[in-house]
């Protein structure tokens, strides 16, 4: 996508051919500022301390943070280590152990000395398989806003309401629930999105206001209560949301808030949709508000919040009283009862094992053909 007209990707090698290059994503939308990765442990920070974050690109980080640590020791102790140190920075989004098992079946059965080439290899194919399975799923998704657009005789505006950042900034490049916002957009379909702040970090008005502003689509930020107001004023078309851990029966884990807005949107007959690369997909689970770990995050997320003065200097400020406890659940589960379909880059499908596996047949279990 775009950062002041140029074409921009969130995650490269940077010109020495070794350290990885990022957008430091604390510093937005303040400022625009890149950092450049060159240890294991740099990598771990960036993904613990949310300058890369989304679920798509912690994995695809993860995957070069694999690849920094060859750089020091290519031995198979040392490749277990990375991964394990790596998988533990995040607990809830499964592409990050997707992406750390990509990188240990593509790297153990190699020697040491072949390890190295081969990691930054596979780890470049899997930021472009994440470019290609995004713009599919906004390929897919398009077709639900153009149903919407059409439902409205072709008049006014589609108005999606996201909770957020699942756009480009969250992946390598496109995104996921924005993916198909940003296709409409291009092809002249008046979309206009209404952006939940999504407190207690802000990555919807921080993040996702951003990345729209500088592709230039309409937008409007509203608080994070607002949303069940605007669908029972019929200002709502339609709810895109994305996910950081969908079960094998279509439950799925997303930022703090979502359910409330799938229930809203249940309550409205809002359609509410889940925008999912299939590397999301945990299919060694069914039940995502019994099993799905919930990261719990710093409290002083919650508790202080940071901003620029009229001057130019960003601060940080505390809100709540000194001495106040404070939980910080990063995610919650929306059950699959409560979601009308999810986008993949292979279709869209019931949010349902069977519409699931109906997408991807090859995770059908093998029928038992012993007499």
């Amino acid at each position: 996508m775009k950062v002041h007209g140029k074409p921009t990707r969130t995650l490269w090698v940077e010109a020495d051919g070794k350290s990885i290059g990022i957008i430091d994503q604390t510093r937005l939308p303040h400022a625009f500022a890149t950092l450049r990765l060159t240890t294991l442990e740099e990598t771990a920070h960036a993904i613990r301390s949310m300058q890369v974050r989304g679920a798509p690109l912690i994995g695809a980080t993860a995957a070069y943070g694999v690849c920094l640590a060859l750089r020091e020791d290519a031995s198979d102790v040392a490749l277990e280590r990375a991964c394990m140190h790596l998988q533990a920075t995040r607990p809830t989004a499964v592409n990050l152990r997707w992406a750390l098992d990509e990188m240990r079946h593509a790297l153990r059965p190699l020697p040491a000395s072949e390890r190295l080439a081969a990691g930054y290899a596979r780890a470049a194919a899997l930021c472009d398989e994440d470019v290609a399975i995004n713009r599919a799923i906004g390929g897919h998704g398009l077709g639900l806003l153009e149903s919407a657009w059409a439902r409205k005789g072709q008049r006014g505006r589609v108005n999606v309401l996201t909770h957020c950042n699942a756009g480009w900034l969250a992946t390598v490049d496109w995104g996921t629930a924005l993916a198909p916002i940003y296709l409409a957009h291009e092809q002249g379909i008046p979309v206009h999105v209404w952006v939940d702040e999504t407190r207690p970090r802000n990555q919807g008005a921080s993040l996702t206001a951003w990345e729209l502003g500088q592709h230039g689509v309409p937008h409007t930020v509203i608080a994070d209560n607002v949303g069940g107001h605007l669908m029972q004023h019929g200002e709502v078309d339609l709810c895109i949301v994305g996910t950081d851990r969908t079960t094998a029966r279509g439950d799925v884990a997303n930022k703090i808030g979502t359910y409330l807005k799938a229930l809203a949107a249940k309550d409205n007959g809002v359609p509410f949709y889940v925008a999912l690369p299939s590397p999301t997909i945990d299919w060694t689970l069914e039940d995502g508000v019994r099993d799905i770990p919930i990261e719990q995050r710093d409290g002083r997320e919650l508790t202080d919040v940071s901003g620029r003065l009229p001057s130019g200097e960003v601060v940080t400020v505390r809100v709540t009283p000194e001495g106040s406890a404070v939980a910080n659940y990063g995610f919650d589960v929306t059950p699959a009862r409560l979601v009308t379909a999810l986008v993949t880059e292979r279709g869209v499908c019931a949010a349902s094992s069977e519409g699931l596996l109906s997408l991807f047949p090859e995770r059908r279990p093998a029928r038992d053909t012993g007499t």
